[in-house]
């Protein structure tokens, strides 16, 4: 099991200690996440560390799966993309499916604990179904700068039930909100198969494995197949970019069992590059397992993150920490990781040509795609590992348990 001794090499000794301190006076409590799926995207594979983590400081941590349904599943998407401004139409259908399914994991999820951490909108409305014995946080992930009202407005009358709410940035915090929020940025792990070193050797197998060719420098998008992170721009991005250099993208993208859209978005994304990929100049390849993400990552010259909305976005925190340049738009949580030309490159999402001129740029200065590289490990390793994240949670806990 990953215990806090294991991250001694990466994380000062003091800031270890900080952490054990910081957990004394939750020793013996009993807490529990519930989210959507155990993996597929950032949540899970931030609670994957983060459980047994707080398990190792003697904090009694849960973590509950809802069981959703297909068309749940339809049904809270859409939710996910309002609250990120896309206009959507909230029926009485939905907001019924919407509950009761919640309803119905309630009968056979005991939840008695000391505090209950909600991840995202889906499991929401469980906190309807309780006796609360003690407080209730949820735990936003997702870019909350606009959403839409009416969505909004019928979740308030869920939310006002809860103790706090915890977002990924200042952007994200609502007026309308009448209780505590409080800001924590997501991070990494860097122990996972998805992000520790690796030799290279390995990462030219998982790449040959992965049937992508090595002739030409590589450009690769790690993501969900979403509407949000604009698959379909990426090739437009690509199609400037290979005016100018010769050279090959990669799609590494996964499926998550609570997004029945994505499946969807392959389908269409794979028509549009059918052409690019009859050529050998586009690869798609399933992200589903961490260490070929890890060695494609690695082997990239360039990774691109060309999203139009964003709560946080781990891809980008995991391609810097693998020392690798970065080009990225400027929404949601990715400033709060780049700075314009120190560590890596943000563009408007709109501009398709800006963003090809960064990316042609790396491509043709090594060097300075190296330094940057460089910087941008070191952003992570001072704000963005499971270790300060860990740390910001007890505060959260000790703040809302032990007033």
């Amino acid at each position: 099991m990953l215990t806090l001794d294991d991250f001694r090499k990466i994380v000062p000794d003091e800031k270890l200690s900080e952490i054990y301190y910081r957990a004394r006076r939750l020793y013996g409590k009993h807490i529990v996440h519930v989210n959507a799926t155990h993996q597929g995207g950032g949540v899970a594979e931030i609670l994957n560390s983060l459980v047994p983590l707080m398990n190792d400081l003697g904090i009694k941590t849960g973590w509950r799966v809802l069981h959703g349904s297909l068309d749940f599943f339809e049904v809270t998407k859409s939710f996910h993309n309002g609250l990120q401004g896309h206009k959507i139409e909230l029926t009485e259908y939905n907001k019924q499916m919407y509950n009761q399914l919640n309803e119905n994991f309630a009968v056979f999820t005991h939840i008695d604990h000391d505090c209950v951490i909600i991840h995202d909108p889906q499991p929401l409305p469980l906190i309807k179904s309780y006796k609360k014995h003690g407080p209730w946080v949820w735990r936003c992930h997702i870019d909350l700068s606009e959403p839409n009202e009416e969505l909004w407005d019928y979740l308030l009358g869920f939310l006002i039930k809860y103790d706090q709410v915890v977002v990924s940035s200042e952007k994200y915090l609502k007026a309308d909100l009448p209780i505590d929020q409080m800001i924590i940025p997501p991070a990494i792990n860097p122990l996972t198969m998805k992000n520790k070193e690796i030799p290279a050797d390995t990462i030219r197998n998982w790449v040959k494995k992965a049937g992508i060719p090595t002739d030409k420098p590589l450009l690769t998008q790690v993501s969900r197949l979403d509407p949000w992170k604009d698959p379909e721009g990426v090739l437009d991005v690509f199609n400037l970019v290979k005016e100018r250099c010769d050279c090959r993208l990669v799609f590494c993208y996964n499926l998550a069992a609570d997004d029945p859209e994505g499946l969807r978005i392959y389908r269409r994304v794979r028509e549009k590059a059918d052409k690019y990929v009859q050529k050998g100049e586009v690869v798609f390849v399933e992200g589903n397992n961490e260490l070929l993400v890890n060695s494609v990552q690695r082997f990239s010259d360039v990774i691109i993150q060309k999203s139009v909305r964003e709560g946080f976005c781990l891809a980008v925190t995991e391609a810097m920490w693998k020392g690798k340049p970065v080009v990225a738009s400027q929404v949601g949580g990715i400033p709060l990781q780049i700075v314009e030309g120190e560590n890596g490159y943000l563009a408007d999402p709109k501009d398709i040509e800006g963003f090809a001129e960064k990316i042609v740029h790396l491509l043709r200065n090594a060097p300075e795609a190296e330094h940057l590289g460089k910087n941008a490990r070191e952003t992570v390793r001072k704000k963005f590992l499971t270790t300060r994240l860990l740390s910001d949670y007890l505060n959260m806990l000790n703040s809302v348990i032990n007033k």
